[in-house]
């Protein structure tokens, strides 16, 4: 039986990696889907037909999700094309590396605004909706690196330990009327953005992870499914890591 019939998803940043395959897992599930994507308007499009050869509906909508007029313009377009929002993926984000003596604040500033203010805004975008039909989820794409910290990544560090503490706040203020909010805490996967790491680096983390693998996006993808769906309708503001039990 599928997990997600009936329902809705909005995804940010969902042309690729994490976000894709949390897209295509959720219309798996049969979910209807509407992401947002930044400028990969092709692979947004590939990823649009992949849904709707599952029979499902989907949008993909082209927009900054650090911008507040085009967050709210997207919600509105989501919930007058389907008719409501049951499921909220933050899932948008970038990286900037850099020591911190280093840099600059234009890095810093790009950062957490992609990474951190656009859950913000959407998530009180979707907030009183979801309170008015006293159910949804939210699913907030977060980092061991919020958690554990690393060097050379003191923005997004902050930003992803931000979106925890976040994740756990807002959990307390909508939980009342049905809504939970729940947080992934990703190790390394395998995406796009990790596939430039020097193989030697990659080596060492694999002696770091229990399972001496790297992850997949999908890993990450069944586990959003899992927190989206009725069959975690008694979890809410937690921070579950999907990272094969990497050391901090």
């Amino acid at each position: 039986m599928q997990l997600l019939i009936g329902k809705t998803a909005l995804i940010t940043g969902g042309s690729r990696g994490i976000g894709r395959a949390i897209a295509l897992a959720m219309a798996a599930e049969g979910a209807d889907i509407a992401f947002t994507y930044l400028s990969q308007t092709a692979m947004a499009e590939q990823v649009a037909t992949e849904i709707r050869a599952m029979g499902r509906q989907c949008m993909a909508l082209q927009a900054d999700a650090a911008d507040a007029t085009a967050t709210n313009k997207v919600v509105q377009q989501v919930i007058q094309a389907y008719g409501h929002i049951d499921i909220l993926v933050n899932n948008a984000g970038i990286t900037r590396d850099g020591l911190l003596v280093r840099m600059s604040e234009e890095q810093w500033d790009s950062v957490l605004n992609a990474n951190l203010k656009s859950a913000f805004l959407y998530s009180k975008a979707v907030a009183t909706h979801m309170l008015s039909r006293r159910q949804g989820s939210i699913v907030n794409i977060s980092s061991v690196v919020g958690i554990f910290g690393n060097a050379g990544q003191c923005n997004y560090a902050a930003s992803k330990g931000a979106i925890n503490a976040f994740t756990k706040s807002l959990s307390k203020e909508l939980g009342a009327r049905g809504v939970r909010v729940n947080g992934i805490a990703p190790g390394f996967i395998l995406t796009e953005m990790t596939q430039e790491l020097p193989d030697e680096l990659r080596a060492q983390y694999l002696k770091d992870i229990a399972l001496r693998r790297l992850g997949t996006p999908q890993d990450v993808a069944n586990l959003a499914v899992f927190l989206a769906s009725d069959k975690a309708n008694y979890i809410t503001g937690e921070i579950i890591n999907c990272s094969g039990n990497i050391k901090s």
